[in-house]
């Protein structure tokens, strides 16, 4: 019976830190067609490179976001990035809401207070109360969540 085969430890590696370019043949640049050192599934090299082509080579921005794969505002993009954070700005960075941005400290602070009383108060009672106190809509899961989180670190 034949092995699978092993995975490659570079995409795994990729992978891992989200720098996987999802589409590396679209890269048609001859630098990653002809040399091996180049890397068309390395997503920071790819921008790395078609940035450097532009500023270092006076490439066309249209051309050079054409022959990596990209479109022009994909490029701008890399640009202010690159601009802003060096090469760690050509990092994808991670979208959406990095953490509950409704469940603040006080709130957790406020339902902690309720629920130190002898009288049970349902997740949905507090859903209301915090409304009321603090004018912040808040589903009963997340209150949930946030108290298990809260109980976590005070191990």
């Amino acid at each position: 019976m034949p092995k699978a085969p092993l995975p490659d430890p570079k995409i795994q590696a990729l992978r891992q830190t989200g720098t996987l370019h999802l589409q590396p043949q679209q890269v048609r640049d001859e630098l990653f067609l002809e040399r091996e050192f180049f890397d068309a599934r390395d997503l920071v090299q790819v921008k790395y490179e078609m940035l450097r082509r532009v500023r270092r080579e006076g490439r066309s921005i249209s051309h050079a976001a054409a022959s990596f794969g990209f479109s022009r505002p994909s490029f701008y993009q890399a640009q202010t990035a690159f601009e802003a954070g060096g090469l760690a700005g050509l990092v994808p960075q991670k979208r959406g809401p990095k953490q509950g941005h409704k469940l603040t400290p006080e709130i957790l602070a406020f339902v902690r207070q309720l629920q130190s009383g002898n009288v049970a108060v349902r997740t949905a009672d507090l859903v209301s109360l915090i409304a009321e106190r603090f004018g912040v809509e808040l589903h009963a899961r997340t209150i949930e969540r946030g108290l298990q989180r809260d109980q976590k670190k005070r191990r």
